[in-house]
């Protein structure tokens, strides 16, 4: 038994003590809701999923670097430490010297451990930019891309609109209806880049309706809306928010329920968008019966919806799912111009928030002074792709794409590194992807467990978690920071990404301008006494670096700022202007007008999507955030484990659309489409809209066979069916929240699932 030591994750701090293979975790005490998804931790360290030496794919080793298709499906060879750093340092040298930097890319995700130092993402970006002058990069993220590029233009940059928009504070206190386009499900709000250590959202959800305000959940799953709130379920068709939030707009015009006063004042474009939903250029008038066709809600309770939002304290909040879609700028839009549209902006509980409830940073106190990040160093490479259009980038390059306005052409991508991500979990279709992997001449992939990716790797490093690590763990809305001690030794041969990338620098004569001569310890002393210094300036001291890391934890000054830009703004306009063009929110952009795009024009329009149910795949299948995990963290560990049935992912339909298709509780289903199928148990139930089935992301994808072309995964990974398209033009963001399939019990037998099982060195086989 070891001694218990202070430690942090995304989704909570706590105390964990070694106990043979597994662990006790204590969560910190001043929680006061914990995350469950603390479970996992207790046996992840020794499981057999762990990555324990340095492995080489054969066909790459043998026959050197190229395009090769038995990625993801070949054979691998156990080998040294030395040759592993002597290979990849080689492999990155030849690219960077035939080819330049700009056949690099830098993968990674920002998940991958709650230590600011041990940020995978910074560390592989900080590797490269110092050893070969930089990498091609990739911008926002999968989870809100579509709203990042389109909140700018509209109104002001993402994060003032989600980090310091309206607080759960002020909900408490000032709301009266809380309308939640894609709910407030708290299995999103309980993890937060960086961490977070009290979780409060249940909390002021409670308080909120103890004093009588409502919570509105517009959403195909009543899920969505956690029972703290006490709230409604609006069920809707997905991806239809964008012609419900027009039937509104129209009926409160209509019935002369729009602040004319606030939209005159401090929005420019009303006018034009009332001529669009009143259908004078077109003849389509966009109200309430025409939307009931569109999102299955009945016109009778549109217009009732409307109403009831006039003269009251509203918040219209939009999750990142809505924009997670085809055309899914469109309802991100609209939900500022509803909210402009009763008045609302600027208003203490009102107004309009971006995915307050899809992260735990949002809806916060922000603190004064940050732990500061790693730096990374000057990146010498201008290309980049939005991220989520790899598959693009490698299978097409050269080829011209458009994004945000700018026209911009694919980099030819020879070598791809890899550290703290799993595109085989967050991108869409993933036999496009694999054929797009396939493209590459190496890939270098660092992972503590053995994911898809690694999997499809030319190069495997074994790479600590982040319970062998020491580190800091802290978020600019978290007011606690922690020293995170180790909790264990590292498993097998596994190093941290920091000495992995030290090794390799060296080996190019670039260590110590990577290193810059700390070692681990010494980058903490040194990030925290930059940190130190600001709270000195501000007169708030704090205890110097060995003191807090004895301690433990330090609580930090903060600042509660919520909401701040729009007040200023609604207090005066010309003093305070927002950062658009004239200073105004944008219900039509002259900006955006001038891109061009049929699917992004310059004002909010409705867009069907292109793939809509049909005979051959009647049902909608959503593909949202799992309750067990954080994305496909630890999919192996006990919680994630315990909520699988059958040793397969769960997902949810409604009684009266497994009944025409013969289908029980329990049963194994086969989802499928044109891209692919997957194998799922299913569970019944009424809170879910019929004609939609939901299965969570997250689930390690594992084909039957790798090389085919419409893959079958044995453990239900939904990105087996998704489509890989962008939102639009605008913001080419990813798409991947639904897709169209058919569902039918399953009888065959596909095999036990694979996902977890070890890969056994080909060397070292009998």
């Amino acid at each position: 038994m070891s001694a218990p030591v202070i430690h942090s994750s995304h989704w909570g701090a706590f105390t964990a003590q070694r106990v043979e293979n597994e662990l006790n975790i204590i969560p910190f005490s001043a929680d006061p809701d914990p995350s469950p998804l603390l479970e996992n931790f207790t046996d992840a360290l020794t499981h057999p999923a762990r990555v324990t030496q340095p492995m080489v794919r054969r066909g790459w080793l043998e026959e050197g670097p190229g395009p090769d298709d038995r990625r993801g499906a070949d054979e691998y060879i156990a080998i040294s430490w030395e040759q592993a750093l002597d290979l990849a340092a080689k492999e990155l040298q030849r690219v960077a010297e035939l080819y330049g930097p700009q056949a690099v890319f830098g993968g990674s995700y920002g998940w991958s451990s709650a230590g600011r130092f041990h940020h995978a993402q910074s560390q592989v970006h900080r590797f490269l930019n110092t050893t070969i002058g930089g990498y091609v990069r990739s911008v926002w993220s999968y989870s809100s891309a579509a709203a990042s590029v389109i909140l700018p233009h509209i109104v002001a940059p993402q994060d003032e609109i989600s980090r310091r928009g309206v607080s759960w504070r002020e909900i408490a206190e000032h709301s009266d209806i809380i309308l939640a386009f894609g709910g407030l499900a708290l299995k999103n709000a309980q993890v937060a880049s960086g961490g977070m250590s009290e979780h409060t959202e249940r909390g002021y959800m409670k308080q909120a309706a103890r004093r009588g305000a409502r919570f509105i959940s517009v959403s195909p799953l009543r899920s969505d809306l956690p029972d703290a709130a006490a709230g409604e379920w609006l069920p809707i068709t997905p991806g239809t928010d964008a012609a419900l939030i027009l039937a509104l707009l129209h009926t409160l015009y209509q019935h002369g329920l729009t602040d004319e006063d606030f939209l005159a004042r401090y929005c420019t474009g009303w006018p034009t968008l009332v001529r669009y939903f009143q259908g004078e250029a077109d003849g389509i008038v966009r109200n309430a019966a025409w939307a009931e066709a569109i999102c299955g809600i009945p016109a009778s309770e549109i217009i009732t919806l409307a109403q009831r939002l006039h003269g009251r304290r509203v918040l219209v909040t939009v999750a990142h799912a809505l924009q997670r879609a085809q055309h899914g700028e469109q309802p991100v839009w609209l939900g500022l111009v509803l909210a402009s549209a009763l008045g609302q902006p600027g208003l203490p509980g009102g107004g309009y928030t971006y995915a307050l409830g899809a992260l735990g940073h949002y809806g916060k106190a922000f603190n004064r002074v940050s732990f500061p990040s790693l730096p990374q160093g000057k990146n010498g490479v201008e290309a980049l792709i939005p991220v989520a259009r790899i598959a693009d980038m490698l299978l097409h390059p050269g080829e011209p794409f458009q994004f945000n306005g700018v026209e911009r052409h694919y980099p030819h991508i020879r070598l791809a590194w890899w550290a703290g991500g799993n595109p085989f979990h967050h991108h869409q279709d993933l036999a496009r992807l694999r054929r797009a992997f396939c493209r590459l001449d190496t890939l270098i992939v660092h992972e503590h467990s053995l994911t898809a990716t690694a999997r499809h790797a030319d190069l495997i490093l074994p790479a600590t978690m982040t319970l062998e690590r020491e580190d800091v763990g802290g978020a600019p809305t978290d007011r606690h920071l922690f020293a995170m001690h180790p909790v264990a030794k590292p498993h097998g041969e596994a190093r941290d990404d920091f000495a992995i990338f030290r090794d390799i620098a060296a080996r190019l004569g670039k260590e110590k301008a990577f290193t810059e001569g700390r070692n681990v310890r010494e980058w903490l002393q040194h990030l925290y006494q930059q940190m130190q210094q600001k709270l000195a300036e501000i007169d708030h001291p704090v205890p110097d670096f060995d003191h807090f890391w004895q301690q433990g934890v330090l609580t930090l000054p903060q600042v509660d700022d919520g909401g701040r830009l729009m007040r200023r703004f609604r207090a005066d306009p010309l003093a305070n202007p927002l950062p658009t063009p004239d200073g105004k929110i944008q219900i039509f952009s002259a900006v955006i007008d001038r891109f061009a795009y049929a699917d992004c024009p310059g004002h909010p329009v409705w867009r069907e999507p292109d793939e809509q149910p049909n005979p051959l795949h009647p049902l909608w299948l959503i593909a949202n955030q799992p309750a067990p995990r954080l994305h496909s963290q630890l999919d192996y560990a006990r919680y994630s484990a315990k909520h699988k049935q059958q040793g397969k992912e769960v997902c949810l339909m409604h009684p009266e659309d497994a009944a025409a298709r013969e289908i029980s509780e329990g049963d194994i289903v086969m989802l499928h489409n044109a891209r692919g199928a997957l194998l799922a148990v299913v569970n019944l139930s009424v809170n879910i809209k019929p004609g939609v089935v939901q299965l969570p992301t997250g689930a390690w994808y594992d084909p039957v066979d790798p090389k085919a072309e419409r893959p079958l995964c044995r453990h239900g990974n939904p990105n087996v069916l998704t489509r890989d398209i962008g939102t639009s033009s605008l913001a080419q963001g990813c798409s991947g929240q639904i897709t169209v399939i058919q569902a039918a019990r399953f009888t065959g037998d596909a095999g036990p699932v694979q996902a977890f099982s070890p890969l056994i060195p080909a060397a070292t086989r009998e």
